[in-house]
């Protein structure tokens, strides 16, 4: 989120002072993103050096002094609005991270990590729902930040399922192929002792020596 951007937009509307930009700021966002009053004062202090506002009065600080944007600062504003945001790179996503870790962890089921979370972000679906029924309806911007939550979730419950299902597969394809190489090396074995069977000399049996037997040492 952009605060220095957002001032200018609050800015554009026409002259405003500092704790009115703070009020408007949350108000514009559904109140789901605090700003202190500190942060819109320094953000402001940098605009102006940056000579993309300027004050108003005589230049005391205080909660209200005034503040209004300049031509440079509303050309930055409208290029700002019109640049695309930096997606090209994938975010370090702390989700992402745990899934993958648990991956590698000996003894975790990377299943049940994922339910885990799956479920607390259900929950949260819920609870944005709820404020979407009960309050967004007559508020625009906060409808748009309820919207925009809801999908992000949403996403990512999604994907939680396609890696579950991932999982799932890879698990089943390796014990698979586990089953198929036993079945394999039973094979070969069984085929290696029948070679070794035929290889064997046949040894005569104790039925072939009694004609000998009855001759010797027979006297008539």
């Amino acid at each position: 989120m952009s605060v220095r951007h957002a001032l200018l937009a609050l800015l554009s509307e026409g002259p405003k002072y500092g704790l009115q930009l703070r009020e408007e700021f949350e108000a514009r966002t559904g109140e789901v993103w605090p700003l202190n009053v500190g942060q819109v004062y320094t953000t402001l202090q940098r605009l102006e050096r940056d000579g993309l506002v300027e004050s108003e009065g005589d230049g005391q600080d205080g909660p209200q002094k005034g503040f209004r944007i300049t031509p440079a600062g509303a050309d930055e504003l409208s290029a700002w609005l019109r640049t695309p945001s930096d997606m090209a790179t994938p975010p370090r996503d702390e989700l992402v991270m745990k899934v993958l870790v648990a991956l590698r962890v000996p003894g975790t089921d990377v299943r049940e990590v994922i339910q885990v979370h799956r479920r607390y972000l259900v929950e949260l679906m819920q609870q944005w729902t709820r404020i979407k029924e009960n309050e967004a309806e007559s508020d625009m911007g906060l409808a748009l930040v309820v919207d925009a939550e809801l999908f992000r979730l949403d996403a990512v419950v999604r994907w939680l399922d396609a890696a579950d299902g991932r999982i799932k597969r890879a698990a089943a394809d390796a014990e698979e192929a586990q089953q198929a190489q036993q079945a394999q090396e039973a094979d070969e074995a069984q085929e290696a002792d029948e070679a070794t069977g035929q290889l064997q000399p046949k040894l005569s049996t104790p039925g072939a020596m009694p004609s000998v037997r009855r001759r010797v040492g027979v006297r008539k």
